[in-house]
C-alpha cells in the first residue's frame, strides 16, 4: 500500500479544490513549515461603562500607557486594579465610530471626526484636552517626518492638514509657520493616512504620495494610483514603509512608490463573498510584527466577526473566527509577581502563560476589545481546521489510514470521499488518533479531501501521511 505526505501549503480560497491548494485554513497562522496555532483571546481589562471600539498605547522612556475608547469616552488602563478610568476631556466628545491615534513625543493625540484634535502628556496629564484653540477637527491623523498631519477635515474631506514644524500646537498657517492646508480634488474624500519619512493619503479612488520639499510649498503632493483607491478607512494598516488596505477590488500593499495586489486570484473573491459589505464600518486590522503578520477582522454574512490573516514575508493567507469587536495593536506596562494578584487567584489559574510578552511590559501585544473589555491574543490555542484540496489517483482509490505530522500533538481526522467532482462534500465522523498517531479511515472514492483538527499543546501542523491504494474500476 502506498504511502504519500500531504503537505499543508497555501490555502486560496479562491481557487477550485482541484487545483492542489488548501481548501480551509482556519484559527491558523502561515509560518515556514506549515501552519502554526492562533492564540485565542483572554480578558485584560475590567469593564468600562461603554462598548469600546479601539485600544491604543503611547510609552515614553520606561512608561507605557494604554488606553481604550468607546463613542464618547477614552479610558486609560489602570494596571494595579485593571479598571479603565475615564481620562476623557471634561464633558466627554460627541458620539463617533471612529477613532485614531498618535504618539508624537510625549504627546498621545487623538482624532475622532467629531471633536478638535485631544491631546495627553504621558508623564503629567491627568485628562485629555484640545490640543490647541486652533487643532483641525479631523478623522485621521499620522506623522511625516517632524509634522502632525491630519485628513479629512470638518467640512472638507478631501483635505489634508499639518501642524508647524516640530510644535504640534501651531495649525494657523503663515510667514512664521510651515503649518498650512491642501485640498486633493480628484480622488473623493480622505479615507486615511499613513506617515513616516513620506506620507501616504488613501483617497476613495487615488493613492497619493505627501513628500517634505521646504519653503515655500513645505510638501509636495504626487498621485501614484489612479482609480485605485481605499474602499474601508479602517482596513488601513502600516508596518515600517509599507501600508496594507482594502480597495474596492482586493487587498494590497503600497511603499509610497508602486501599489501591488496581495489578495488577486487569493483571498479577493472569498471576502467579498463573505463579507457584510454594508458593515464595513465595523472593519478594523492590527499588524502583529512577532509573527510577521496583518490581520483584518470584518463582520461576515452570519453576522459574526471573521479574522482575515497574512504573513507578509511568505505572502500566505489563513483565516479565523474572531470573538473580538476591533482588533489593534499596544501594549501595556509591566506587571510584577505581586500584581498577578489582579488577574487571578493563583498562578496556575492563569489564562495565559507566564512566559507570555504581556508580563514583560512595553512589549508589542496583538490586542482587541470584546464589548467593555481589553482582551489579548494570549491564551490556548484555538480550535483549528485545516482542509486538503482533492487528492488521490485518477480511479477508485481507498484511504485507509493516516498520520497527523503535527509538532508537539496529534490530531483527528475525517474525511469526505465521492466520485465525481460535482457532488456534495460531506466529511465523516472525526476519528481522533491513537496513542501510536494512527487514523483508521477505510474511504472510497475517485475524489478525497482530509480534515484535520489539531490536538494538544501543538506548536506547528505540517502535515499528514495518509495511505491510499487504488481499488480497479472506473
Amino acid at each position: 500500500m502506498a504511502s504519500e505526505r500531504i503537505t499543508f501549503g497555501e490555502w486560496l480560497p479562491d481557487q477550485s479544490g482541484l487545483a492542489g491548494a488548501l481548501t480551509e485554513a482556519k484559527n491558523v497562522i502561515p509560518v515556514g513549515s506549515g501552519y502554526a496555532p492562533l492564540p485565542s483571546t483572554v480578558e485584560l481589562s475590567d469593564a468600562a461603562d461603554a462598548n469600546l471600539l479601539t485600544v491604543f498605547s503611547g510609552k515614553i522612556n520606561n512608561l507605557t500607557t494604554m488606553f481604550a475608547a468607546s463613542a464618547t469616552k477614552i479610558y486609560k488602563f489602570d494596571t494595579s486594579d485593571l479598571d479603565l478610568d475615564n481620562v476623557s476631556k471634561t464633558g466627554n466628545y460627541t458620539t463617533t465610530t471612529n477613532w485614531k491615534f498618535l504618539q508624537f513625543g510625549s504627546l498621545v493625540i487623538a482624532a475622532n471626526g467629531q471633536n478638535k484634535l485631544q491631546s495627553f502628556t504621558l508623564n503629567s496629564s491627568s485628562l485629555f484636552a484640545d490640543l490647541n484653540a486652533s487643532a483641525p477637527v479631523a478623522k485621521f491623523i499620522t506623522a511625516v517626518r517632524d509634522f502632525v498631519v491630519s485628513g479629512n477635515i470638518s467640512s472638507y474631506p478631501n483635505r489634508v492638514a499639518w501642524s508647524d514644524i516640530n510644535d504640534p500646537d501651531d495649525w494657523t498657517s503663515g510667514s512664521g509657520s510651515q503649518s498650512d492646508v491642501q485640498d486633493i480634488p480628484d480622488g473623493g474624500d480622505v479615507q486615511g493616512i499613513t506617515g513616516g519619512e513620506f506620507g501616504i493619503v488613501f483617497l476613495e479612488k487615488s493613492i497619493v504620495r505627501m513628500q517634505y520639499i521646504g519653503s515655500p510649498l513645505f510638501f509636495q503632493f504626487d498621485t501614484i494610483s489612479r482609480n485605485i483607491g481605499c474602499y474601508a478607512p479602517n482596513s488601513i494598516v502600516q508596518y515600517g514603509n509599507n501600508s496594507f488596505f482594502l480597495s474596492d477590488d482586493g487587498f494590497y500593499v503600497t511603499n509610497g512608490q508602486a501599489v501591488t495586489p496581495i489578495g488577486a486570484e487569493k483571498v479577493d473573491r472569498f471576502f467579498f463573498d463573505n463579507a457584510n459589505l454594508s458593515d464595513l464600518d465595523g472593519m478594523s486590522s492590527a499588524v502583529d510584527p512577532v509573527n510577521k503578520l496583518v490581520i483584518w477582522s470584518y463582520t461576515n454574512n452570519s453576522g459574526t466577526k471573521s479574522l482575515l490573516i497574512y504573513n507578509w514575508q511568505l505572502q500566505r493567507w489563513s483565516q479565523g473566527d474572531a470573538t473580538t469587536d476591533f482588533i489593534a495593536g499596544a501594549a501595556q506596562g509591566g506587571i510584577t509577581l505581586e500584581g498577578l494578584d489582579v488577574f487571578s487567584s493563583s498562578i496556575d489559574s492563569l489564562d495565559t502563560s507566564l512566559d507570555s510578552r504581556i508580563w514583560a511590559g512595553g512589549q508589542f501585544l496583538l490586542a482587541g476589545t470584546e464589548s467593555t473589555k481589553i482582551v489579548t491574543y494570549t491564551g490556548t490555542n484555538s480550535t483549528a481546521d485545516i482542509r486538503t484540496a482533492d487528492i488521490g489517483s485518477k480511479g477508485n482509490s481507498i484511504i485507509q489510514l493516516a498520520r497527523p505530522v503535527v509538532d508537539s500533538g496529534s490530531g483527528s481526522v475525517s474525511v469526505a470521499s465521492r466520485q465525481r467532482a460535482d457532488e456534495e462534500i460531506t466529511f465523516s465522523s472525526a476519528v481522533e488518533a491513537s496513542t501510536e498517531n494512527r487514523v483508521p479511515l477505510r474511504s472510497v472514492g475517485k475524489y478525497h479531501r482530509l480534515k484535520l483538527t489539531p490536538t494538544g499543546n501543538w506548536k506547528t501542523v505540517v502535515g499528514m501521511d495518509v495511505e491510499i491504494a487504488s481499488t480497479g474500476g472506473r
